[in-house]
């Protein structure tokens, strides 16, 4: 029965490492019968607290809570499948299931299959999908060592660096994938420096390349314009169409855009439309006087009932592939993505002449430094406008003194 199953986190203040830690372990009892085990887990004596089996430190209290919730769906699943549980089986088992290979890949691709976990639980697939680039850039790297895997002791900085060369020189890759691969690299080593297969993190001092200058893409006034004159055929690429336009007016982004509800939307006492949210990705609020056309856009869907979003929006990836197909449909010049509708409404509201702090209002940046890149891509914008004209000049100069000496 359930009632005979119980946990008990405890640490020993006896045993701690030099770096100030000590284990978490626990204690399993089922029938009477006792098993500890441990859970990876460490912390600062200090920071136990005894009465209530916790950790102080958030971090290191979720990743206790999450093990607790693996011992019981372990529990759970042993008792439906094998119809009996002890505590001795149960240890195996979870101490099985957290096993952490000694080896780079496989390591790796254990952490993949936790971060496809944890990205439905949140919600969000993009560092999982972004660890499917570099899991495999790692995997051919390595290959091109001629090895199919190297253990976690056998990595130097040597390795790190001749990483680094190949991503650049044989894979072609800017500096800010090359920062990801390391990252990805750093990840999976201080994983094995947690579970004590390494003392410590032998590419620690390996330096991240230098951060490349932002450059935001974004649509022109013109092009804009002439999307809002192109309404389209298919049903969901009119749905792309007409979200793209509504967030290169609010700079709302994709998780904002489709996390939006009818609770969201006031109006003020003039009567005037506006939209105040939280942003998904940095919880700052956002506050958004509405443009006639978003407020156009707005009635089209759902602005009443308060359980359904304003936006039937599908899932990142179908969207974005609409958003791809309606670029192509619409002759753009560059591959369209739906955050350069965001993008868009900065530089266009910085080049109508909106006060930076207004903007960083309304696009909900936590810092006004966020913002300032919309002012640098303007002021590019107005000194390549500038050089332009200034060739064109030359040459009409140039024409005009060949025809006074002829």
């Amino acid at each position: 029965m359930r009632s005979t199953f119980k946990l008990l986190f405890y640490i020993n203040r006896n045993k701690v490492k030099s770096d100030g830690t000590t284990a978490v372990l626990c204690r399993i009892s089922i029938d009477g019968k006792k098993s500890a085990v441990a859970t990876g887990i460490y912390c600062r004596p200090e920071d136990w607290d005894s009465k209530k089996c916790e950790i102080r430190t958030v971090r290191e209290n979720n990743r206790l809570a999450g093990f607790r919730d693996q011992l019981e769906k372990a529990y759970d699943n042993l008792l439906k499948h094998q119809g009996v549980v002890t505590a001795e089986l149960l240890k195996a088992t979870v101490s099985g299931a957290n096993s952490v290979p000694e080896y780079l890949l496989q390591a790796g691709e254990v952490e993949r299959e936790r971060l496809r976990i944890r990205s439905a639980e949140i919600n969000s697939t993009s560092t999982y999908r972004q660890s499917k680039t570099t899991q495999l850039n790692l995997r051919q790297f390595i290959e091109s060592r001629g090895m199919k895997d190297i253990a976690f002791s056998d990595i130097t900085e040597e390795f790190a660096e001749s990483f680094k060369v190949f991503l650049k020189k044989e894979l072609g890759y800017r500096n800010s994938h090359v920062s990801h691969c390391l990252c990805w690299l750093n990840r999976l080593i201080y994983i094995a420096v947690d579970r004590e297969i390494l003392r410590a993190n032998p590419i620690e001092d390996v330096a991240y390349e230098k951060k490349e200058p932002l450059k935001l893409r974004h649509i022109s006034r013109g092009e804009l314009k002439r999307m809002m004159e192109t309404p389209l055929p298919d049903p969901m690429m009119e749905l792309a169409r007409r979200t793209f336009i509504f967030s290169s007016l609010t700079g709302l982004a994709y998780a904002d855009t489709r996390a939006l509800h009818p609770r969201h939307i006031g109006k003020t006492s003039e009567g005037r439309k506006y939209i105040r949210v939280c942003r998904a990705k940095t919880d700052v609020e956002a506050f958004i006087p509405l443009h006639p056309i978003a407020e156009q856009i707005l009635e089209l869907y759902n602005t009443t009932d308060d359980d359904r979003p304003v936006f039937p929006l599908p899932v990142r990836d179908v969207l974005w592939y609409e958003v791809h197909g309606m670029g192509v449909a619409l002759g753009m010049k560059e591959n369209l993505s739906y955050h350069m509708a965001r993008h868009s409404f900065g530089t266009l509201m910085l080049s109508s002449g909106i006060p930076i702090e207004s903007i960083a209002k309304m696009m909900g940046h936590t810092n006004i430094n966020s913002t300032q890149v919309y002012a640098q891509v303007t002021d590019r914008k107005i000194s390549g406008d500038m050089d332009q004209l200034m060739k064109r000049r030359q040459k009409g100069d140039t024409v005009l003194l060949t025809e006074m000496s002829e």
